[in-house]
């Protein structure tokens, strides 16, 4: 565990909760604070896990604090500010913010970690709430090496960690991701309803696929949800459409034009406006079929 032998965390949703539990198992002592009580009262069987009140309290005399939080804005309310979280750690201790939040906000929030002598990684990750039970996430890095080296056995326990450069670029892969994710789903959601419109048993065709060049744990894993129309969310909607607004906003900042990725941020938005924000994103095919006037559950 190096020199990391108390931990803080600040979120325990649909990701954190399970993400902290592995944790508590694998020995670490936590110090535990979540908007909502009761969901971080579920830990508490997990190990040595103490609930705290405030995120003050979680960020105190811990060698490494860690935020799953919801976006961006809610990092920096919590974290920043007279009275935020970044103001209770200890010099020397190593902030973690495993959030999904824009790149500009993960290098504003590494200044201000500089500032009081704390180092700073963005490792959000993916994988959903089953790979943050199983601890098969992918963890997509930024910040220091030496940083990295101190974190590596705890992110470890977590999934896969990859340093893929300085602060910022953990949330730079990560809209990477997001963005084959969303159009992923878009396209074995068009994919499955022209098959479906065009006389084919879509489930066979999903079949069909698999082992050839159009496989994929989107077809296998989403395509099966859009079939079932099973849409209890591992990744609600409302969060993949905050990370194509935010991939689309860093493009614009950029000059670059991602015409593709532009109308799947567009389909998520609108699948969002019509309600359907908390179910799973594989949930686009409602949109789809809202389009095209077809009955919502197929």
């Amino acid at each position: 565990m190096h020199d990391i032998r108390t931990i803080g965390v600040l979120g325990t949703g649909i990701m954190g909760g399970p993400m902290a539990a592995r944790l508590a198992r694998a020995g670490w002592p936590l110090k535990v604070w979540n908007r909502s009580r009761e969901k971080a009262m579920a830990l508490a069987d997990a190990g040595d896990v103490t609930l705290v009140c405030e995120p003050h309290a979680a960020a105190t005399d811990v060698d490494a604090l860690i935020v799953m939080l919801s976006s961006g804005p809610v990092c920096n309310e919590i974290l920043l500010g007279e009275h935020g979280a970044l103001t209770a750690m200890r010099p020397g201790s190593l902030l973690l913010v495993m959030s999904s939040i824009p790149v500009g906000t993960a290098r504003q929030q590494a200044g201000a970690a500089r500032r009081h002598d704390i180092a700073y990684l963005d490792a959000p990750v993916s994988g959903g709430e089953r790979g943050a039970i199983e601890g098969n996430l992918a963890i997509m890095v930024g910040g220091g090496a030496s940083a990295f080296a101190r974190a590596e056995s705890l992110l470890g326990v977590l999934g896969s960690p990859v340093h893929v450069g300085p602060e910022g670029c953990g949330q730079l892969a990560k809209l990477a991701n997001q963005l084959i994710v969303a159009n992923g789903i878009a396209t074995v959601a068009e994919a499955l309803l022209l098959a479906e419109r065009g006389g084919a048993d879509p489930a066979r065709v999903c079949e069909a696929l698999q082992g050839g060049f159009a496989d994929s744990t989107i077809l296998r894993v989403h395509g099966q949800r859009m079939l079932e129309g099973y849409h209890e969310p591992g990744g609600p909607a409302k969060w993949q459409s905050k990370d194509t607004r935010t991939a689309m906003a860093f493009a614009d900042s950029l000059a670059l034009e991602l015409p593709v990725s532009r109308l799947v941020d567009r389909l998520f938005n609108e699948l969002v406006e019509h309600g359907d924000g908390n179910l799973d994103h594989s949930a686009l095919i409602r949109e789809l079929r809202r389009i095209n006037r077809l009955p919502v559950e197929g």
